[in-house]
Formats: structure tokens, sequence, C-alpha cells
């Protein structure tokens, strides 16, 4: 048993540091939105704004979009059968600006999630030979197109996806929102990644995602991921799966996003999300949030039961003690990089397990076909191939 102890110990340090070295290199291979060479000949870019019940956000959204400094773009804003102000709302800023153009949305067909079909219609209306889709609660630097335009053709990718910089202001979100990036940035090897063909290799956030149009259409566009609860990693998937390029870069310089504003939305979802960012694997992604409660939990026990005066094996401590230096250097890094504050960092074990319970009642409400956003019901897709 005391073997088996020390070998677990060390197993725990080990894991803890290898995520800690994919992030330090992660450093380097995510490059920053504003660092690329502007660009001489500058293509059209549509806009594209699928926007349902978002009249608290949707004028920031849409002005800062009119504002790119940016020669030949337009905007198109689709209300998803909204039940608040947003199509007022964005019909009267379209009135007043001829580069936005408020279109209503039809209702979803069979088989379709909402804003996967708001999206289609969106693709379908557009005239740009680029197509960025962007959420109601995301606001634009005015540098940022022309930037992603530039990083765009600079990488040579047929889909660019950039991270905006999430603004916390509740304790509900300081405490869950990091989580996000830092799962990117400790779990994904960007310098393999973007060098192999796997489809599982790849990442992409929804709330920018700039594609070429003629790679939107080969991989089958919003139409090949309609019950696909988590388009924007399925489409990033299906981009590396037909051979095209992907790139994933930073933009918390030109990008601000407030995804969620209380624990209420954010426990929707997350509920929505997680299982279905594990593509429906029970076994997969049971073990992986068991796995992180043990990782980021069991050195706090362990040194807690030392203070407490039980007896341990004489290298359990200072294991602990490693596995939490290293724990804490890996959430430095991941927070100083996405702009958290950092006191936020000796708080990642609080982060851990409530996430850990977002994730058991993602299971529950998923697999009871409980699942809703915004008032629409998210059902498990059929079993398939994905891509």
């Amino acid at each position: 048993m005391s073997d088996l102890w020390q070998w677990q110990g060390a197993g725990l340090v080990a894991f803890v540091a290898l995520l800690l070295l994919i992030a330090v290199t992660n450093l380097h291979y995510l490059r920053r939105l504003g660092t690329y060479c502007p660009l001489a000949a500058l293509p059209r870019v549509s806009m594209l704004v699928p926007a349902r019940n978002e009249e608290r956000s949707i004028e920031r959204c849409l002005r800062s979009l009119l504002d790119q400094q940016y020669p030949d773009f337009e905007v198109i804003v689709l209300d998803d059968q909204s039940t608040d102000r947003t199509p007022a709302l964005a019909a009267d800023l379209a009135g007043r600006e001829p580069r936005l153009y408020a279109i209503e949305g039809k209702p979803p067909p069979a088989g379709w999630l909402g804003k996967h079909w708001a999206c289609h219609q969106l693709a379908k209306s557009a005239s740009g030979n680029l197509l960025l889709f962007t959420d109601a609660d995301t606001v634009h630097d005015p540098q940022a197109l022309a930037a992603a335009v530039a990083a765009l053709s600079a990488e040579k990718a047929d889909l660019l996806s950039a991270m905006p910089r999430q603004e916390v202001v509740t304790w509900s979100e300081k405490l869950v929102l990091p989580v996000l990036p830092w799962s990117f940035f400790a779990f994904l090897p960007l310098g393999i990644a973007f060098r192999l063909r796997s489809p599982s290799l790849a990442a992409a956030v929804g709330q920018f995602m700039l594609f070429r149009r003629s790679a939107y259409e080969q991989v089958g566009g919003h139409a090949a991921v309609r019950q696909d609860v988590v388009d924007d990693i399925a489409l990033a998937r299906r981009i590396k799966y037909h051979g095209l390029r992907w790139r994933l870069v930073d933009g918390g310089d030109r990008l601000r996003c407030r995804m969620y504003r209380s624990w209420t939305e954010i426990r929707d979802g997350f509920s929505k999300n997680l299982l279905g960012a594990f593509g429906y694997r029970l076994a997969l992604f049971s073990f992986v949030w068991l796995w992180l409660g043990v990782a980021f939990w069991q050195p706090l026990a362990t040194l807690g039961l030392f203070a407490a005066g039980v007896t341990l094996p004489s290298y359990a401590p200072a294991q602990a003690i490693a596995a939490m230096v290293l724990s804490l250097a890996l959430w430095s890094v991941s927070h100083r990089r996405f702009h958290f504050p950092l006191y936020l960092v000796p708080l990642y074990p609080i982060s851990i397990l409530l996430v850990q319970i977002l994730a058991a009642r993602s299971l529950l409400v998923t697999l009871a076909g409980r699942a809703t956003w915004k008032g629409r019901s998210v059902a498990k897709p059929p079993r398939r191939a994905r891509h």
C-alpha cells in the first residue's frame, strides 16, 4: 500500500508538471492577435451575429463592429425569435447604418439547434469572401477585424479563432470562467496540434471564428454540425478532418466578452456544453473530472491531514507540496496570460470543485433530455461519426 501511495503521488506531481510544460510552451505558440503585419489588399468580410434575447448587449456589440477600421465589410444581425427588445434595437440601428443589415430568422427546422440554424441563415445572406461569426455579447476593438484578417493571411489559415478577454464581475464568474481558457492552455499543446491533422487536436471559440468562405462551404458549414451543441469545436475538427488549416490565437488585446452574468446563466451554459464537448463519451468525461478532482484536491487534503497530526508516509507531505507549487505556477501562467486577477490563483481548488459540480449536472440533465438554453431544449444528438 505504501508503494502504491508513493507511485500515485509521484504520478500526480508528474501530471501537473506536464500541464505546466504544455502551458509554458503555449505561451510561444498562442500568438497575440495584434502581432501580425497588416495587409495592403483586404478582402470583403461579412460579420455575422446571431442574436436571441440579447437586449442588454446587442447595441454595444453592433456598434463595435460598425466602428471597425477596415475598408470593405458588412454586418448582418439575425434575430433568432427573441422575446425581448433585441429585434427593435437591431432594426433601429440598421435604419441609421447603411453597412448593417437586420434580418428576421425563421424557426429552426426539425433536427437543428437554434443558434446553428441562425448561423446557417446568416451565411446564406452574406456577400463576403471571409465570414466572421461572432456572439452578441462580444465587443471588438476598432483594429480587431484588420488584425484578424492579417493573422488569417499570415498563417495561411482556413479558420482563425480568437480567444477574447473574458470579463468577470461576480464571484461565480471569477471562480468558474477562468477554467475555460485554462483548459485550452493546459491540455492542448498547440505546437503539436498545429502540425498534426488529427481532428481531436483542434479547438475554437464561437465568440470569434473567421472562415474563408470556400473552406466553410467545403466542410459543410453549420449544416454539417446542426446537432453538435459545441459547434465551434465541431467546426474546427471538420476543418482539420478535411485537410484544411486551423489556427487559434489570443485575442485578449482586441476582443472582450462577458459570457455570463449570474450563477444561473453559468449553470445552464455549462450544463448544456460540458458533456457535449467530450462527444458524449461518458467514461472519458467521468474519468477526466474525477481525476482533476484528485489532482487538485488530494495535495491540499494530504497537507491538511499532516497538519492535523495524522501519521502519513514520510514522502507524502513533500509530494503534496510539490504538486501544489506546480499547480500554483500553472494557474498563475494561465491567469496572467488571460487577464484574470492573480488573487484568484490560490482559489483554483474551488474553481475545479465548482466545475465538477457543473459537470455532474451536465451529465444528469443531458442524459435526462432536460438541457436547455434561452428557453429551448438542447437534446443529445443521435449517435454518429463526429468530425
